[in-house]
């Protein structure tokens, strides 16, 4: 952390939001130029950072599928869970609070998850046991703290799938038959290691100076920043990205997995009105979901990706991303979302109620590392604190609910 010497924080804090006005002029150019940049030098960069870090790492010697423990995850999950708690006191008033991570709702969706029935015998576990199909919710969100312009947003988004009457045991009982799904698209990777650096980043987001978690001289974040920066990005619509788990999960006892949510309907609407230096629509996010799921269905493939070697494919170092080229994505499912009409107010006051956890899960997608341990207290404990402070009660949703 940095001095709090009231002089320094509104130094820090004009150069802060100095670079944030580049980074949001930067952003509105990018359509001209940003998908020959990444053509070029996304992969070529991605694998040299990556190379860099793992220069740094020590291999921990597990086996697959292992974790680890550190005394400190405690500690550093209650500063997580204080921090976070009080950036929505400060950013939201009773009856209005948003969520703490994946803030801003664009849009959520009905669709239907048909599992394939060509997946390798060794892959069939869980959902993935038997060919069928799920009713689904998908909910598309900005990744927040704030409920910014959508060009002024972070530059990434997150889809959360809630997959419903799922059988069988769950390992949160506070929803019995569903399972849970949830992706960013801001690269394979997560934005941090792990929860101890996870607390600085919390606290640099509570002083509205989130850049510095990466750009703080005194401790430093220089790789993952340019790693997130290679897919943080001007976007266009939430339909037409990829997602990535970013952590790890159980494929049944002694298999771990990622997984990858990747767009196969084409001609998505991608117009953002007013570029370069126009007026852009506060939520153009939503309104190209709009105008796309009034013409056609989209489809998503689910894809998984196998742990095959426990030091390069890290369970406890959420910074690393799993090379493909020892273990390929293996598509495993089919996400569809039909023409539908999704923004009524009825329908985002329903989209309140919901609770997104990776522990709504059956044990055989067990969430794996220090990232996803800590995702079982600290969603329940702020979605409980966000939905109690908005006096509204959390649902398990059936896939039967009407909207006005």
């Amino acid at each position: 952390m940095m001095d709090r010497n009231p002089i320094v924080s509104r130094i820090l804090m004009a150069i802060h939001n100095f670079l944030i006005i580049l980074l949001r002029i930067e952003r509105r150019l990018e359509p001209w130029f940003r998908q020959q940049w990444d053509f070029l030098f996304r992969e070529p960069s991605a694998r040299f950072i990556q190379y860099l870090k793992n220069r740094r790492r020590k291999n921990l010697g597990l086996k697959i599928a292992e974790e680890r423990t550190d005394p400190d995850e405690e500690e550093s999950l209650n500063q997580i869970i204080d921090l976070m708690s009080d950036q929505m006191r400060g950013r939201f008033k009773p009856g209005g609070y948003e969520r703490g991570g994946n803030t801003k709702t664009h849009g959520i969706v009905r669709a239907t998850v048909t599992i394939r029935d060509d997946l390798p015998e060794h892959c069939r576990k869980g959902i993935f046991a038997e060919p069928c199909s799920y009713p689904a919710y998908v909910r598309y969100s900005g990744p927040g703290p704030n409920v910014p312009a959508d060009i002024n947003d972070v530059g990434f988004m997150s889809m959360a799938v809630k997959l419903m009457g799922v059988p069988g045991e769950k390992l949160m009982d506070e929803e019995k038959f569903t399972q849970d799904l949830i992706t960013t698209s801001g690269g394979a990777t997560f934005v941090t290691p792990n929860t101890r650096e996870n607390v600085k980043l919390q606290y640099w987001s509570l002083r509205d100076m989130t850049l510095y978690y990466f750009l703080n001289p005194m401790d430093s974040h220089f790789l993952d920043f340019f790693m997130q920066s290679l897919w943080n990005e001007t976007q266009y619509n939430p339909l037409g990205q990829r997602y990535w788990s970013c952590t790890p999960y159980l494929l049944g006892e002694g298999q771990a997995m990622m997984y990858t949510f990747i767009p196969k309907t084409k001609d998505v609407e991608r117009h953002i009105p007013g570029l370069p230096f126009g007026e852009v629509p506060f939520n153009y996010l939503r309104d190209n979901m709009v105008k796309t799921l009034a013409e056609k269905d989209v489809e998503f493939d689910l894809m998984i990706q196998l742990q095959t070697d426990p030091h390069l494919m890290p369970i406890e170092d959420g910074s690393i991303r799993w090379p493909e080229k020892l273990s390929p994505f293996i598509p495993a499912a089919t996400v569809h979302i039909p023409k539908q009409k999704f923004d009524s107010e009825a329908q985002f006051e329903f989209a309140k109620r919901l609770k997104m956890n990776p522990w709504h899960c059956l044990p055989e997608h067990r969430p794996l590392g220090n990232l996803n341990r800590a995702r079982f207290r600290m969603y329940y404990e702020l979605s409980r604190f966000r939905q109690e402070m908005n006096e509204t009660t959390h649902l398990e949703p059936t896939g039967d609910e009407v909207f006005d």
